[in-house]
């Protein structure tokens, strides 16, 4: 991928090429979290679109999946579901019963950045994966947050619009799919550059509180993790908008 982004210009063919697919979305964050109405709200114009979430927060569940039990669903509105089971739950039940016809997955939009070696631990990130794995591609998308600091959804759905223009007009790419993180930026900053960049290979920082009975309650420092010039880390930490393409199979 390259390293830097200039504006494209879609030609109507792409354009054409764009409205007529179907996107399946899902998040980690729950069926009423504001990034997924963000990213509804991107997607909309783009194609048909239709929601499988999970019907309560799934953050941090990474990839597992539910196998012992029945996975329930409640249909909220046509078009929407209620999954009662995590991200890839939600993928699979997508992709094999309720929305098979979908050309690309989008996940997000996550209250929190997925950058480096989140990918590993994300519900978000593992809905794409999952998607991955059957054969279909996607998008996973995520927001990083500055402690105090509100989130402006509307914005982010602009960038996600910016974002989904150039790649659902690219030929999809067996095996893999795009991680995209956008920077929380003050309400006067400038338009963020859309940038493509490698994953950073840094871990997590560890650290943990001691809280005597109540146990080890895990409080490393997030934005303050090690990075690589140049990464996702770094590039999203700068400002900008990093778009990684994760190869898989």
């Amino acid at each position: 991928m390259p390293g830097g982004y200039e504006t494209a210009i879609l030609s109507p063919k792409a354009l054409s090429i764009i409205v007529g697919m179907k996107l399946l979305l899902t998040n980690d964050d729950g069926i009423a979290a504001e990034g997924l109405q963000a990213l509804w709200q991107a997607a909309k114009d783009l194609g048909e679109a239709v929601i499988l979430a999970p019907a309560s927060p799934q953050s941090g569940v990474s990839h597992a999946v539910t196998t012992g039990a029945a996975v329930r669903f409640t249909r909220l509105a046509p078009g929407r579901f209620a999954v009662h089971g995590t991200p890839a739950d939600c993928i699979r039940l997508g992709l094999h019963r309720l929305a098979p016809d979908c050309d690309w997955i989008l996940s997000g939009i996550n209250h929190g950045g997925n950058l480096g070696a989140d990918i590993y631990y994300s519900g978000t990130v593992a809905a794409v994966r999952e998607a991955v794995l059957h054969g279909w591609t996607g998008v996973a998308l995520s927001h990083l947050h500055k402690r105090g600091w509100d989130y402006d959804w509307n914005r982010a759905a602009s960038w996600a619009t910016r974002v989904l223009r150039e790649l659902l007009a690219r030929p999809p790419m067996p095996g893999g799919f795009y991680n995209v993180n956008f920077p929380h930026l003050a309400p006067d900053d400038p338009e963020p550059e859309l940038v493509f960049c490698p994953l950073d290979p840094h871990p997590l920082p560890l650290s943990y509180r001691d809280e005597g009975d109540d146990g080890f309650h895990y409080d490393g420092d997030y934005h303050g993790r090690r990075r690589s010039p140049g990464t996702d880390v770094d590039v999203c930490f700068r400002g900008q908008i990093a778009i990684t393409w994760i190869q898989l199979l």
